[in-house]
């Protein structure tokens, strides 16, 4: 856990509307439970998972979160996250699930184009397989409208057909916080309970509530390469290519994924409260300046979310 850092802008920044949106995503964590009865938290150990799991701390009590937290791992993520997020789940006691992409593969139902392909968008796949194995009727999730445009249309609760699918042009309204949960057999809701908060919300929120977080959200030296603009890191997954040059520098991940298609940022924030200050000034999205998969086109997440995508 990190020590809290005193800053004149800090200190100047407000920080209460941190306790409306707290409020807010509590309300639908229990509308969740109250609506469902097969539902999911998915977790991944990142800091927007973690936030959701602090509000649900807070919504039920240590110890009583009354649904399982869900992985879909694709065989590639950092293991400082993936150690973290089962140091936290058994910290607080919590049923946890971890379905991998390398399953599907070996089942044939995930084929990938050639090895070095990023497995992050197959994780669709799997996660369509584990809705159905255990007949979850609603997955939680954390995504935010401020990251990705696909997501800044997406309702609080995102109705999923028998497919799977999310159909853009068939969302239901959601007036006054009334939510429409009804559904047929065979499908289910993704519910998105910090939809309104944004990455500035998240490090306030943070830093407030003292969350420890994996260690790779914060400053530390890293080999990387450029490459068409990012800062790539250099792994056994992510070689060098012939003609790059390997450098370290001081470096943090604004998210976190697939180690194939998530890349850092040059920053010295070794905080929370650095961190929030660093975020006041960034003018790209971390999904904008971190994510490989999500240049391929500019309509490349809708067309995964409506593949099943979370």
């Amino acid at each position: 856990m990190n020590a809290r850092v005193d800053t004149p802008v800090l200190s100047q920044l407000s920080n209460r509307h941190l306790d409306a949106l707290e409020e807010e995503t509590i309300f639908i964590l229990r509308e969740v439970a109250a609506a469902f009865e097969r539902p999911a938290l998915l977790f991944s150990g990142g800091k927007d998972s973690l936030v959701m799991l602090r509000c649900a701390e807070k919504a039920f009590g240590a110890g009583r979160i009354p649904y399982p937290l869900l992985m879909i791992d694709t065989g590639h993520n950092f293991p400082e996250v993936t150690d973290f997020r089962d140091f936290r789940a058994q910290e607080l006691g919590a049923e946890l699930i971890v379905r991998s992409v390398e399953d599907s593969m070996a089942r044939g139902t995930v084929r990938l184009a050639h090895p070095e392909e990023p497995r992050n968008a197959h994780q669709s796949v799997t996660l369509l397989e584990a809705i159905e194995e255990f007949r979850f009727d609603a997955l939680i999730g954390g995504a935010r409208r401020d990251e990705e445009k696909a997501r800044a249309k997406e309702r609080i609760f995102s109705h999923r057909d028998s497919f799977g699918q999310w159909q853009p042009k068939a969302q239901r309204p959601e007036l006054w916080t009334l939510f429409n949960t009804r559904i047929a057999p065979g499908e289910h809701f993704r519910v998105f309970p910090i939809s309104n908060w944004t990455e500035l919300d998240v490090w306030q929120y943070i830093e407030r509530e003292q969350i420890a977080l994996p260690s790779l959200y914060y400053s530390h030296p890293r080999h990387i390469v450029e490459r068409k603009g990012l800062l790539v890191p250099v792994t056994e997954l992510t070689p060098p290519k012939d003609g790059e040059t390997v450098v370290v520098r001081n470096v943090r991940f604004r998210t976190l994924g697939d180690i194939t298609c998530t890349c850092p940022v040059e920053s010295t924030a070794a905080t929370a409260a650095e961190i929030v200050i660093e975020t006041l000034a960034a003018e790209v999205s971390e999904r904008g300046a971190t994510r490989m998969d999500d240049k391929t086109s500019e309509a490349s997440m809708e067309k995964r979310k409506k593949d099943g995508y979370f």
